[in-house]
Protein backbone atom coordinates (compact mmCIF):
# COMPACT_ATOMS: atom_id res chain seq x y z
CA UNK A 1 0.00 0.00 0.00
CA UNK A 2 2.47 2.73 0.90
CA UNK A 3 4.51 1.74 -2.61
CA UNK A 4 1.35 2.46 -4.31
CA UNK A 5 1.03 5.91 -2.68
CA UNK A 6 4.48 6.48 -3.26
CA UNK A 7 4.20 5.56 -7.05
CA UNK A 8 1.24 7.68 -7.22
CA UNK A 9 3.17 10.66 -5.41
CA UNK A 10 6.08 10.27 -7.65
CA UNK A 11 3.57 10.30 -10.93
CA UNK A 12 1.96 13.67 -9.57
CA UNK A 13 2.13 16.67 -12.46
CA UNK A 14 -0.57 19.26 -11.95
CA UNK A 15 -3.57 20.02 -10.10
CA UNK A 16 -7.11 20.38 -11.28
CA UNK A 17 -8.06 24.21 -11.44
CA UNK A 18 -11.90 23.89 -12.72
CA UNK A 19 -13.92 22.62 -15.96
CA UNK A 20 -12.98 23.32 -19.17
CA UNK A 21 -14.87 24.54 -22.55
CA UNK A 22 -17.16 21.53 -22.33
CA UNK A 23 -18.60 19.47 -19.81
CA UNK A 24 -16.14 16.65 -20.62
CA UNK A 25 -13.23 18.62 -20.04
CA UNK A 26 -10.96 19.71 -17.37
CA UNK A 27 -8.44 22.36 -16.63
CA UNK A 28 -5.10 22.00 -14.56
CA UNK A 29 -2.39 23.82 -13.80
CA UNK A 30 1.42 22.29 -13.88
CA UNK A 31 4.91 23.54 -14.58
CA UNK A 32 5.81 20.23 -15.70
CA UNK A 33 7.29 20.85 -18.98
CA UNK A 34 8.84 17.38 -19.91
CA UNK A 35 4.86 15.50 -19.32
CA UNK A 36 2.71 17.58 -21.35
CA UNK A 37 2.47 16.49 -24.18
CA UNK A 38 -0.76 15.95 -26.75
CA UNK A 39 -2.22 13.17 -26.46
CA UNK A 40 -0.66 11.95 -23.26
CA UNK A 41 -3.04 10.01 -20.72
CA UNK A 42 -3.49 11.59 -16.95
CA UNK A 43 -6.12 10.57 -14.73
CA UNK A 44 -7.84 11.90 -11.17
CA UNK A 45 -8.83 10.01 -8.30
CA UNK A 46 -12.39 9.86 -8.00
CA UNK A 47 -14.76 8.03 -5.33
CA UNK A 48 -17.46 6.35 -6.63
CA UNK A 49 -20.86 5.54 -5.42
CA UNK A 50 -19.70 2.57 -3.86
CA UNK A 51 -17.23 4.49 -2.23
CA UNK A 52 -14.64 2.63 -4.29
CA UNK A 53 -12.26 4.82 -5.34
CA UNK A 54 -11.31 5.03 -9.56
CA UNK A 55 -8.84 6.56 -11.51
CA UNK A 56 -10.76 8.50 -14.25
CA UNK A 57 -8.46 8.19 -17.32
CA UNK A 58 -8.06 11.53 -19.54
CA UNK A 59 -6.06 12.42 -22.61
CA UNK A 60 -4.21 15.96 -23.23
CA UNK A 61 -5.95 18.43 -25.79
CA UNK A 62 -4.34 21.49 -25.45
CA UNK A 63 -1.75 23.68 -23.22
CA UNK A 64 -1.34 27.27 -22.97
CA UNK A 65 1.43 29.27 -21.41
CA UNK A 66 -0.60 31.04 -18.79
CA UNK A 67 2.49 32.69 -16.72
CA UNK A 68 6.35 32.80 -17.65
CA UNK A 69 9.44 35.53 -16.49
CA UNK A 70 9.30 38.95 -18.12
CA UNK A 71 9.78 38.67 -22.07
CA UNK A 72 12.58 41.40 -21.54
CA UNK A 73 14.77 38.62 -20.31
CA UNK A 74 14.12 36.34 -23.28
CA UNK A 75 15.03 39.41 -25.89
CA UNK A 76 18.77 39.54 -25.15
CA UNK A 77 20.43 36.19 -26.16
CA UNK A 78 23.39 36.83 -24.32
CA UNK A 79 21.62 36.92 -20.56
CA UNK A 80 20.81 33.68 -19.66
CA UNK A 81 17.22 33.60 -17.97
CA UNK A 82 18.04 31.55 -15.36
CA UNK A 83 20.69 33.11 -13.46
CA UNK A 84 18.23 36.75 -13.98
CA UNK A 85 15.56 34.55 -12.25
CA UNK A 86 17.94 33.91 -9.35
CA UNK A 87 19.57 37.22 -9.12
CA UNK A 88 15.68 38.76 -8.78
CA UNK A 89 14.73 36.05 -6.25
CA UNK A 90 12.81 34.02 -7.83
CA UNK A 91 13.06 30.13 -6.07
CA UNK A 92 10.97 27.89 -8.58
CA UNK A 93 12.99 26.01 -10.69
CA UNK A 94 10.41 26.00 -13.51
CA UNK A 95 9.08 29.42 -14.08
CA UNK A 96 6.73 28.49 -16.71
CA UNK A 97 3.40 27.74 -15.79
CA UNK A 98 0.97 25.85 -17.91
CA UNK A 99 -2.85 25.69 -18.48
CA UNK A 100 -4.04 22.36 -19.79
CA UNK A 101 -6.90 20.71 -20.73
CA UNK A 102 -8.15 17.30 -20.84
CA UNK A 103 -10.49 15.54 -22.51
CA UNK A 104 -12.07 12.58 -20.04
CA UNK A 105 -12.38 9.31 -21.27
CA UNK A 106 -13.78 7.46 -18.19
CA UNK A 107 -13.18 4.48 -15.71
CA UNK A 108 -12.16 1.33 -16.88
CA UNK A 109 -14.54 -1.42 -16.27
CA UNK A 110 -13.38 -5.08 -17.28
CA UNK A 111 -16.87 -5.92 -18.94
CA UNK A 112 -18.04 -2.58 -20.27
CA UNK A 113 -15.52 -0.68 -21.49
CA UNK A 114 -15.02 3.28 -20.67
CA UNK A 115 -17.69 4.67 -18.48
CA UNK A 116 -17.50 8.09 -17.96
CA UNK A 117 -18.18 9.42 -14.92
CA UNK A 118 -20.39 12.57 -15.61
CA UNK A 119 -18.49 14.41 -12.34
CA UNK A 120 -15.96 16.97 -13.10
CA UNK A 121 -12.99 16.83 -10.55
CA UNK A 122 -12.78 18.73 -7.68
CA UNK A 123 -10.58 22.38 -8.25
CA UNK A 124 -7.11 20.99 -6.33
CA UNK A 125 -7.39 17.51 -7.01
CA UNK A 126 -3.84 15.91 -8.06
CA UNK A 127 -3.52 14.98 -11.61
CA UNK A 128 -1.27 12.15 -12.13
CA UNK A 129 0.15 10.83 -14.97
CA UNK A 130 -0.92 7.39 -15.97
CA UNK A 131 1.46 4.70 -15.57
CA UNK A 132 2.47 1.88 -18.21
CA UNK A 133 1.38 -0.96 -16.72
CA UNK A 134 -2.23 0.47 -16.34
CA UNK A 135 -2.09 1.61 -20.03
CA UNK A 136 -1.22 -1.80 -20.79
CA UNK A 137 -4.00 -3.29 -19.40
CA UNK A 138 -7.10 -1.03 -20.22
CA UNK A 139 -6.18 0.19 -23.64
CA UNK A 140 -6.31 -2.64 -25.09
CA UNK A 141 -8.89 -5.54 -25.67
CA UNK A 142 -6.81 -7.86 -25.84
CA UNK A 143 -3.48 -8.72 -24.39
CA UNK A 144 0.24 -9.11 -26.57
CA UNK A 145 -0.17 -13.18 -27.39
CA UNK A 146 -3.81 -13.89 -27.09
CA UNK A 147 -5.40 -15.57 -29.33
CA UNK A 148 -6.94 -12.67 -30.98
CA UNK A 149 -4.95 -10.22 -30.66
CA UNK A 150 -2.84 -8.32 -33.32
CA UNK A 151 -0.17 -6.48 -31.98
CA UNK A 152 0.78 -3.40 -34.24
CA UNK A 153 3.12 -0.94 -32.36
CA UNK A 154 3.70 0.94 -28.87
CA UNK A 155 2.13 4.02 -27.51
CA UNK A 156 3.82 7.23 -29.06
CA UNK A 157 4.44 8.85 -26.32
CA UNK A 158 6.09 6.36 -24.08
CA UNK A 159 9.40 4.75 -24.12
CA UNK A 160 9.20 2.42 -27.61
CA UNK A 161 7.80 -1.28 -26.42
CA UNK A 162 6.93 0.18 -22.94
CA UNK A 163 2.76 0.49 -24.08
CA UNK A 164 2.33 -2.28 -26.71
CA UNK A 165 -0.85 -1.71 -28.57
CA UNK A 166 -2.54 -5.17 -29.63
CA UNK A 167 -5.33 -4.96 -31.11
CA UNK A 168 -8.93 -7.27 -30.91
CA UNK A 169 -8.52 -8.92 -33.98
CA UNK A 170 -12.38 -10.33 -33.63
CA UNK A 171 -13.10 -6.74 -33.73
CA UNK A 172 -11.04 -5.71 -36.64
CA UNK A 173 -12.11 -8.08 -39.34
CA UNK A 174 -16.29 -8.59 -38.14
CA UNK A 175 -16.79 -4.67 -38.46
CA UNK A 176 -14.35 -3.85 -41.13
CA UNK A 177 -11.22 -1.81 -41.25
CA UNK A 178 -9.93 1.27 -43.05
CA UNK A 179 -6.14 2.42 -43.42
CA UNK A 180 -5.99 6.21 -44.67
CA UNK A 181 -2.98 7.78 -44.99
CA UNK A 182 -0.96 10.02 -47.32
CA UNK A 183 1.55 8.91 -50.08
CA UNK A 184 5.33 8.21 -48.32
CA UNK A 185 3.25 7.82 -44.97
CA UNK A 186 3.44 4.34 -44.42
CA UNK A 187 0.10 2.77 -45.27
CA UNK A 188 1.43 -0.61 -46.98
CA UNK A 189 3.78 -1.13 -44.69
CA UNK A 190 0.83 -0.76 -41.74
CA UNK A 191 -1.10 -3.28 -43.93
CA UNK A 192 1.81 -5.60 -43.92
CA UNK A 193 2.31 -5.24 -40.32
CA UNK A 194 -1.17 -6.42 -39.73
CA UNK A 195 -1.36 -8.93 -42.28
CA UNK A 196 1.96 -10.84 -40.54
CA UNK A 197 0.14 -10.34 -37.16
CA UNK A 198 -3.46 -12.01 -38.77
CA UNK A 199 -0.97 -14.74 -40.00
CA UNK A 200 0.72 -15.80 -36.34
CA UNK A 201 0.02 -18.77 -34.56
CA UNK A 202 -2.51 -17.04 -32.34
CA UNK A 203 -5.26 -16.19 -35.50
CA UNK A 204 -3.77 -18.49 -38.13
CA UNK A 205 -6.16 -15.96 -40.62
CA UNK A 206 -7.84 -16.60 -44.00
CA UNK A 207 -6.86 -13.74 -46.18
CA UNK A 208 -6.97 -12.57 -49.55
CA UNK A 209 -5.27 -9.49 -50.75
CA UNK A 210 -6.04 -6.91 -53.81
CA UNK A 211 -3.01 -5.90 -54.72
CA UNK A 212 -2.79 -3.32 -57.94
CA UNK A 213 1.08 -2.08 -57.61
CA UNK A 214 2.32 -5.86 -56.59
CA UNK A 215 3.76 -4.83 -53.54
CA UNK A 216 2.80 -7.56 -51.13
CA UNK A 217 5.08 -10.56 -52.91
CA UNK A 218 7.74 -9.80 -50.11
CA UNK A 219 4.99 -11.79 -47.51
CA UNK A 220 6.40 -14.95 -49.30
CA UNK A 221 9.11 -14.56 -46.57
CA UNK A 222 7.07 -15.80 -43.51
CA UNK A 223 7.29 -19.45 -44.90
CA UNK A 224 9.23 -20.75 -42.63
CA UNK A 225 10.06 -17.60 -40.57
CA UNK A 226 10.25 -19.06 -36.60
CA UNK A 227 8.14 -16.15 -35.56
CA UNK A 228 4.95 -17.79 -37.32
CA UNK A 229 5.53 -21.36 -36.53
CA UNK A 230 4.10 -23.20 -33.60
CA UNK A 231 4.71 -26.54 -31.77
CA UNK A 232 1.71 -27.98 -33.25
CA UNK A 233 3.41 -27.86 -36.62
CA UNK A 234 1.86 -24.31 -37.85
CA UNK A 235 2.97 -22.41 -40.27
CA UNK A 236 1.64 -20.20 -43.12
CA UNK A 237 0.88 -20.43 -46.67
CA UNK A 238 1.83 -17.50 -48.67
CA UNK A 239 0.14 -17.71 -52.42
CA UNK A 240 1.62 -15.29 -54.76
CA UNK A 241 -0.99 -15.31 -57.87
CA UNK A 242 0.54 -13.35 -60.77
CA UNK A 243 -1.43 -11.67 -63.63
CA UNK A 244 -1.52 -14.46 -65.80
CA UNK A 245 -2.83 -17.06 -63.44
CA UNK A 246 -5.60 -14.61 -62.26
CA UNK A 247 -8.65 -16.31 -64.12
CA UNK A 248 -12.61 -15.58 -63.34
CA UNK A 249 -15.05 -17.97 -65.28
CA UNK A 250 -17.33 -15.69 -67.66
CA UNK A 251 -20.49 -17.25 -66.21
CA UNK A 252 -19.59 -15.67 -63.15
CA UNK A 253 -19.67 -12.05 -64.59
CA UNK A 254 -23.38 -10.57 -64.83
CA UNK A 255 -24.69 -8.13 -67.68
CA UNK A 256 -22.76 -4.87 -65.96
CA UNK A 257 -19.79 -6.57 -66.22
CA UNK A 258 -19.74 -7.75 -69.27
CA UNK A 259 -20.79 -3.98 -70.73
CA UNK A 260 -17.51 -2.33 -68.74
CA UNK A 261 -15.83 -4.59 -70.60
CA UNK A 262 -16.36 -4.11 -73.97
CA UNK A 263 -15.67 -0.76 -76.11
CA UNK A 264 -18.00 1.92 -75.91
CA UNK A 265 -21.67 0.41 -77.80
CA UNK A 266 -24.65 2.45 -79.24
CA UNK A 267 -27.57 2.65 -77.08
CA UNK A 268 -29.30 0.23 -79.15
CA UNK A 269 -26.41 -2.57 -78.99
CA UNK A 270 -26.46 -2.04 -75.42
CA UNK A 271 -30.41 -2.86 -75.57
CA UNK A 272 -29.85 -6.11 -77.76
CA UNK A 273 -26.74 -6.89 -75.11
CA UNK A 274 -29.03 -6.29 -72.24
CA UNK A 275 -32.10 -8.40 -73.90
CA UNK A 276 -29.28 -11.33 -75.16
CA UNK A 277 -27.82 -11.67 -71.53
CA UNK A 278 -31.45 -11.65 -70.14
CA UNK A 279 -32.47 -14.30 -72.67
CA UNK A 280 -29.26 -16.57 -71.88
CA UNK A 281 -29.93 -16.45 -68.05
CA UNK A 282 -33.16 -17.93 -68.40
CA UNK A 283 -32.72 -20.26 -71.09
CA UNK A 284 -29.54 -21.87 -69.01
CA UNK A 285 -30.62 -23.27 -65.12
CA UNK A 286 -29.83 -21.57 -62.31
CA UNK A 287 -25.77 -21.46 -61.65
CA UNK A 288 -25.02 -23.58 -65.17
CA UNK A 289 -22.25 -22.69 -67.07
CA UNK A 290 -21.69 -20.60 -70.34
CA UNK A 291 -19.41 -19.00 -72.71
CA UNK A 292 -18.97 -16.10 -74.76
CA UNK A 293 -20.37 -18.62 -77.95
CA UNK A 294 -23.86 -18.94 -76.17
CA UNK A 295 -24.19 -15.41 -75.95
CA UNK A 296 -23.67 -14.15 -79.40
CA UNK A 297 -25.92 -16.65 -80.46
CA UNK A 298 -28.50 -15.00 -78.30
CA UNK A 299 -27.12 -11.74 -79.55
CA UNK A 300 -27.53 -12.69 -83.05
CA UNK A 301 -31.64 -14.08 -81.74
CA UNK A 302 -32.21 -11.08 -80.21
CA UNK A 303 -30.47 -8.94 -83.21
CA UNK A 304 -34.06 -9.10 -85.57
CA UNK A 305 -35.51 -6.03 -87.29
CA UNK A 306 -38.75 -6.55 -89.67
CA UNK A 307 -38.68 -4.83 -93.08
CA UNK A 308 -41.16 -2.74 -94.96
CA UNK A 309 -43.36 -6.23 -95.48
CA UNK A 310 -43.16 -7.27 -92.25
CA UNK A 311 -40.45 -9.73 -92.65
CA UNK A 312 -37.79 -10.27 -89.74
CA UNK A 313 -34.24 -9.71 -90.67
CA UNK A 314 -31.16 -9.96 -88.85
CA UNK A 315 -29.88 -6.54 -87.74
CA UNK A 316 -26.47 -5.26 -88.33
CA UNK A 317 -25.66 -4.47 -84.56
CA UNK A 318 -25.06 -8.31 -84.13
CA UNK A 319 -22.14 -8.03 -86.17
CA UNK A 320 -20.39 -4.75 -84.42
CA UNK A 321 -21.09 -6.70 -80.78
CA UNK A 322 -20.18 -10.47 -82.16
CA UNK A 323 -16.77 -8.82 -83.02
CA UNK A 324 -16.63 -7.21 -79.43
CA UNK A 325 -17.69 -9.98 -77.80
CA UNK A 326 -15.02 -12.39 -79.13
CA UNK A 327 -12.22 -9.94 -78.51
CA UNK A 328 -13.74 -10.82 -75.30
CA UNK A 329 -13.29 -14.31 -75.47
CA UNK A 330 -9.25 -13.56 -76.37
CA UNK A 331 -8.85 -11.79 -72.91
CA UNK A 332 -6.44 -13.83 -70.89
CA UNK A 333 -8.24 -12.80 -67.50
CA UNK A 334 -11.93 -14.17 -68.26
CA UNK A 335 -12.48 -17.89 -69.21
CA UNK A 336 -15.28 -20.01 -70.55
CA UNK A 337 -14.32 -22.63 -67.79
CA UNK A 338 -10.99 -21.65 -65.99
CA UNK A 339 -11.99 -20.06 -62.63
CA UNK A 340 -10.40 -19.23 -59.01
CA UNK A 341 -13.00 -20.50 -56.73
CA UNK A 342 -13.22 -19.78 -53.19
CA UNK A 343 -11.93 -22.69 -52.06
CA UNK A 344 -8.79 -21.95 -54.54
CA UNK A 345 -8.70 -18.54 -52.57
CA UNK A 346 -9.10 -18.54 -49.01
CA UNK A 347 -8.26 -21.52 -46.12
CA UNK A 348 -6.87 -20.69 -42.66
CA UNK A 349 -3.68 -19.94 -42.11
CA UNK A 350 -2.97 -18.46 -45.41
CA UNK A 351 -2.69 -15.29 -47.48
CA UNK A 352 -3.38 -15.27 -51.20
CA UNK A 353 -1.76 -11.90 -52.65
CA UNK A 354 -3.57 -10.86 -56.24
CA UNK A 355 -1.23 -9.20 -58.32
CA UNK A 356 -2.87 -7.04 -60.35
CA UNK A 357 -0.20 -4.27 -61.71
CA UNK A 358 -0.78 -5.57 -65.08
CA UNK A 359 -4.43 -5.50 -65.52
CA UNK A 360 -6.50 -2.27 -66.78
CA UNK A 361 -8.37 -0.31 -64.46
CA UNK A 362 -11.63 -1.64 -65.73
CA UNK A 363 -10.78 -5.24 -65.64
CA UNK A 364 -9.74 -5.21 -61.72
CA UNK A 365 -12.61 -3.92 -60.89
CA UNK A 366 -14.67 -6.75 -63.03
CA UNK A 367 -12.66 -9.46 -61.26
CA UNK A 368 -12.60 -7.75 -57.70
CA UNK A 369 -16.68 -7.08 -58.17
CA UNK A 370 -17.00 -11.20 -59.26
CA UNK A 371 -14.70 -12.47 -56.37
CA UNK A 372 -16.42 -10.20 -53.57
CA UNK A 373 -19.68 -11.21 -54.86
CA UNK A 374 -18.80 -14.73 -55.04
CA UNK A 375 -17.13 -14.96 -51.69
CA UNK A 376 -20.23 -13.48 -50.40
CA UNK A 377 -22.32 -15.17 -51.50
CA UNK A 378 -20.54 -18.71 -50.43
CA UNK A 379 -20.35 -17.60 -46.80
CA UNK A 380 -24.19 -17.16 -47.06
CA UNK A 381 -25.03 -20.27 -49.06
CA UNK A 382 -22.61 -22.17 -46.34
CA UNK A 383 -24.48 -20.89 -42.87
CA UNK A 384 -27.35 -21.09 -44.45
CA UNK A 385 -26.51 -24.87 -45.42
CA UNK A 386 -27.73 -24.76 -49.23
CA UNK A 387 -24.35 -26.07 -50.35
CA UNK A 388 -21.77 -29.09 -48.81
CA UNK A 389 -18.42 -29.69 -48.76
CA UNK A 390 -18.24 -30.80 -52.58
CA UNK A 391 -19.02 -27.39 -53.76
CA UNK A 392 -16.34 -25.01 -54.95
CA UNK A 393 -18.05 -22.37 -53.06
CA UNK A 394 -18.00 -24.30 -49.66
CA UNK A 395 -16.52 -21.68 -47.32
CA UNK A 396 -16.84 -23.25 -43.77
CA UNK A 397 -15.31 -20.22 -42.07
CA UNK A 398 -15.28 -16.39 -42.24
CA UNK A 399 -12.10 -14.74 -44.15
CA UNK A 400 -10.71 -11.56 -44.57
CA UNK A 401 -10.50 -9.40 -47.63
CA UNK A 402 -8.18 -6.48 -47.66
CA UNK A 403 -8.47 -4.33 -50.75
CA UNK A 404 -5.40 -1.66 -51.48
CA UNK A 405 -6.10 1.36 -53.38
CA UNK A 406 -9.55 1.24 -52.38
CA UNK A 407 -10.62 4.50 -54.29
CA UNK A 408 -10.39 2.59 -57.42
CA UNK A 409 -12.62 0.36 -56.62
CA UNK A 410 -15.54 2.49 -54.37
CA UNK A 411 -14.51 5.80 -55.95
CA UNK A 412 -16.39 8.60 -54.41
CA UNK A 413 -18.43 10.51 -57.50
CA UNK A 414 -17.79 8.05 -59.88
CA UNK A 415 -19.33 4.70 -61.47
CA UNK A 416 -17.63 1.24 -60.16
CA UNK A 417 -18.61 -1.99 -60.45
CA UNK A 418 -17.35 -3.01 -57.09
CA UNK A 419 -19.18 -0.20 -55.20
CA UNK A 420 -22.13 -2.00 -54.88
CA UNK A 421 -21.00 -4.97 -53.72
CA UNK A 422 -18.44 -3.73 -51.34
CA UNK A 423 -21.62 -1.77 -49.66
CA UNK A 424 -23.16 -4.47 -49.37
CA UNK A 425 -20.79 -6.77 -47.31
CA UNK A 426 -19.66 -3.90 -45.38
CA UNK A 427 -23.56 -3.56 -44.33
CA UNK A 428 -24.47 -7.44 -43.98
CA UNK A 429 -20.80 -9.25 -43.81
CA UNK A 430 -20.70 -9.37 -40.48
CA UNK A 431 -23.72 -11.69 -40.14
CA UNK A 432 -21.65 -14.18 -41.65
CA UNK A 433 -17.97 -14.00 -41.36
CA UNK A 434 -17.53 -11.52 -44.19
CA UNK A 435 -14.46 -8.87 -42.99
CA UNK A 436 -13.07 -5.63 -45.56
CA UNK A 437 -9.74 -3.74 -44.72
CA UNK A 438 -9.71 -0.68 -46.92
CA UNK A 439 -5.94 0.93 -47.77
CA UNK A 440 -6.35 4.55 -49.91
CA UNK A 441 -4.24 7.60 -50.21
CA UNK A 442 -7.04 9.39 -50.72
CA UNK A 443 -9.72 9.34 -48.37
CA UNK A 444 -11.71 12.59 -50.15
CA UNK A 445 -12.04 10.05 -53.46
CA UNK A 446 -13.39 7.18 -51.10
CA UNK A 447 -16.98 6.67 -51.16
CA UNK A 448 -18.36 8.42 -47.80
CA UNK A 449 -21.02 5.46 -47.71
CA UNK A 450 -18.04 3.16 -47.55
CA UNK A 451 -15.71 4.91 -45.36
CA UNK A 452 -18.44 5.53 -42.68
CA UNK A 453 -18.85 1.43 -42.69
CA UNK A 454 -15.62 0.64 -41.65
CA UNK A 455 -16.00 0.92 -37.69
CA UNK A 456 -11.99 0.85 -37.21
CA UNK A 457 -9.74 3.58 -38.18
CA UNK A 458 -5.75 3.42 -38.91
CA UNK A 459 -4.69 7.17 -39.70
CA UNK A 460 -1.55 8.24 -40.62
CA UNK A 461 0.01 11.37 -42.14
CA UNK A 462 -2.43 13.59 -44.39
CA UNK A 463 -1.73 16.86 -45.44
CA UNK A 464 -4.59 17.79 -48.11
CA UNK A 465 -7.50 19.74 -46.65
CA UNK A 466 -9.89 17.77 -48.66
CA UNK A 467 -8.98 14.31 -47.22
CA UNK A 468 -8.85 15.57 -43.56
CA UNK A 469 -12.28 17.08 -43.77
CA UNK A 470 -13.70 13.78 -45.24
CA UNK A 471 -11.95 12.24 -42.40
CA UNK A 472 -13.90 14.62 -39.75
CA UNK A 473 -17.29 12.84 -41.23
CA UNK A 474 -16.60 9.83 -42.27
CA UNK A 475 -14.29 8.51 -39.07
CA UNK A 476 -17.08 9.49 -35.82
CA UNK A 477 -14.55 7.40 -33.85
CA UNK A 478 -10.90 9.57 -33.92
CA UNK A 479 -12.03 12.49 -31.88
CA UNK A 480 -11.59 15.72 -33.23
CA UNK A 481 -8.16 16.61 -31.13
CA UNK A 482 -6.11 13.50 -32.38
CA UNK A 483 -7.60 14.33 -35.85
CA UNK A 484 -5.42 17.88 -34.84
CA UNK A 485 -2.35 15.99 -35.42
CA UNK A 486 -2.56 14.69 -38.66
CA UNK A 487 -0.16 17.03 -40.58
CA UNK A 488 2.16 16.40 -37.69
CA UNK A 489 2.44 12.95 -37.62
CA UNK A 490 5.57 11.31 -39.07
CA UNK A 491 6.23 7.96 -41.21
CA UNK A 492 5.12 5.25 -38.95
CA UNK A 493 2.83 6.97 -36.94
CA UNK A 494 -0.38 6.50 -37.18
CA UNK A 495 -3.94 6.93 -35.26
CA UNK A 496 -5.61 4.16 -34.11
CA UNK A 497 -9.58 4.16 -33.16
CA UNK A 498 -12.70 2.36 -33.60
CA UNK A 499 -13.77 -0.91 -32.17
CA UNK A 500 -10.55 -2.82 -32.42
CA UNK A 501 -9.35 -0.46 -29.37
CA UNK A 502 -11.04 0.65 -26.09
CA UNK A 503 -9.82 4.12 -26.77
CA UNK A 504 -8.45 6.62 -29.62
CA UNK A 505 -4.22 5.87 -29.71
CA UNK A 506 -1.35 7.58 -31.07
CA UNK A 507 0.65 4.50 -32.17
CA UNK A 508 4.48 3.68 -33.47
CA UNK A 509 4.37 1.00 -35.84
CA UNK A 510 6.30 -2.03 -35.26
CA UNK A 511 9.19 -3.14 -37.04
CA UNK A 512 8.20 -5.54 -39.92
CA UNK A 513 9.11 -9.15 -39.65
CA UNK A 514 9.09 -9.34 -43.38
CA UNK A 515 10.79 -7.27 -46.04
CA UNK A 516 8.44 -4.74 -47.63
CA UNK A 517 7.78 -4.19 -51.13
CA UNK A 518 6.96 -0.94 -51.62
CA UNK A 519 9.45 1.01 -51.22
CA UNK A 520 9.74 4.42 -53.28
CA UNK A 521 12.54 3.89 -55.97
CA UNK A 522 16.23 5.80 -55.45
CA UNK A 523 16.03 7.81 -58.60
CA UNK A 524 19.41 9.71 -58.49
CA UNK A 525 21.24 6.70 -57.49
CA UNK A 526 19.63 4.74 -60.47
CA UNK A 527 20.80 7.68 -62.87
CA UNK A 528 24.51 7.56 -61.43
CA UNK A 529 24.26 3.19 -61.87
CA UNK A 530 23.42 4.07 -65.39
CA UNK A 531 25.28 6.51 -66.55
CA UNK A 532 27.68 4.58 -64.86
CA UNK A 533 27.62 1.27 -67.05
CA UNK A 534 26.88 3.30 -69.98
CA UNK A 535 30.17 4.85 -69.81
CA UNK A 536 31.79 1.85 -69.32
CA UNK A 537 29.92 0.33 -72.58
CA UNK A 538 31.34 3.31 -74.68
CA UNK A 539 35.09 2.93 -73.33
CA UNK A 540 34.58 -1.24 -74.37
CA UNK A 541 33.60 0.24 -77.62
CA UNK A 542 36.13 3.01 -78.66
CA UNK A 543 38.85 -0.02 -77.27
CA UNK A 544 37.84 -2.60 -79.41
CA UNK A 545 38.96 -1.44 -82.75
CA UNK A 546 42.18 -0.29 -81.61
CA UNK A 547 42.90 -4.34 -79.86
CA UNK A 548 41.91 -5.83 -83.34
CA UNK A 549 44.60 -3.60 -84.83
CA UNK A 550 46.88 -4.59 -82.18
CA UNK A 551 46.30 -8.24 -82.60
CA UNK A 552 46.33 -8.06 -86.48
CA UNK A 553 50.09 -5.73 -86.28
CA UNK A 554 51.19 -8.23 -83.93
CA UNK A 555 50.66 -11.33 -86.69
CA UNK A 556 53.02 -9.11 -89.17
CA UNK A 557 55.53 -8.44 -86.82
CA UNK A 558 54.72 -4.78 -86.47
CA UNK A 559 54.08 -2.25 -83.84
CA UNK A 560 51.59 0.35 -83.74
CA UNK A 561 52.30 1.34 -80.53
Amino acid sequence: MVREQHKQATNVIGTVKGPGESGNQYVFITADTQHIKIGEFVSYRLTHTDNVPVEILGKISACILVDHLPDRIFADTEIDPSAIASLIGFKYSSPEIYEVAVDVIGYFHPNLGFMNPRQPPEPGAKVYRADDPTLRRILNKRQVGDVGSATIGSLLLRDLEAVPISLDVKALVSTHMAILAGTGSGKSYTAGVLIEELLRPYNRAAVLIFDPHGEYGTLEAMRGHPAFSSEDGYAPQVQILTPEQITIRISSLNYADIKMLLPEMSERQQAILNKAFNNLQARKRKNARWDINDLIYEVNEADVIQDKNGNEQPGSSAQALEWKLEKLANSPYFHAFEHLTPQDLFEPGQVTVLQMNEISQEEQQVICAAILRQANQARMNTLKEKITAEDENYLPYPVFILLEEAHRFAPAHEPSRCKAVIRTILSEGRKFGLGVGLITQRPGKLDSDVLSQCMSQFIMRIVNPVDQDSLKYGVEAAGRDLLKELPALTKGQVIISGMCVNTPVLCQVRQRLTAHGGETLDAPSLWQAHFQSHRLRERAAASAPLAGRRQAATVRGVSID
